[in-house]
């Protein structure tokens, strides 16, 4: 049985948006096992995007318009990251703890984005397997950079620390995920 959940994105106080008015991510849980994640950008007609490539593994895509999931087991130090970008290009990292050991995630089935076009009303679509990150409940945080085409940038998240935008930090991951199901 699928769960769907909104989740509404805070622009940091030290980044403001400019033109766009808000981001949220609509999620579709499939039994812990995948999710489909839909990021919404109110003004998305004012976000700069990147070109539209073959989707692929590349590292860099926060540095512009990017959409980004975290995901920690909880009890454990160690979190995973995802990076999307319109451009449908995306990353996948595991971290040993904060910001600390990080590398590349094996994945057994790469993620599917789909950027929204004129007609859409999303920016990032993404069809994430999650079946290599284990069982258990995890920590999630949902965030992105936002890229106006004024060159704003905005930082969104779930919740922010303290201090400058920081998606890596645990008080960005104040939403859960159930268990996978067991087959």
């Amino acid at each position: 049985m699928s769960v769907s959940s909104t989740y509404l994105l805070v622009a940091h106080p030290d980044t403001p948006p400019n033109a766009v008015r808000a981001v949220r991510a609509e999620i579709v849980d499939d039994n812990g096992d995948e999710l489909l994640i839909t990021f919404i950008v109110e003004g998305s007609e004012y976000v700069a995007l990147p070109e539209w490539v073959t989707s692929a593994r590349a590292d860099g895509l926060w540095k512009t318009t990017c959409c980004e999931l975290f995901l920690a087991p909880l009890g454990s130090d160690a979190y995973f990251e995802f990076n999307y970008s319109p451009s449908t290009r995306w990353a996948a990292y595991r971290f040993d703890g904060y910001r600390t050991g990080g590398r590349d995630l094996l994945l057994t089935v790469e993620p599917h984005v789909d950027r929204g076009d004129d007609e859409s009303d999303y920016l990032v679509e993404v069809d994430q397997d999650l079946s290599d990150l284990g069982s258990g409940l995890l920590l999630m945080g949902l965030s992105a950079v936002i890229e106006e085409t004024d060159g704003t940038k905005s930082y969104w998240a779930l919740a922010h620390a303290p201090g400058p935008p920081d998606f890596h930090n645990r008080d960005c991951f104040i939403a859960t995920l159930p268990a996978p199901a067991v087959s």
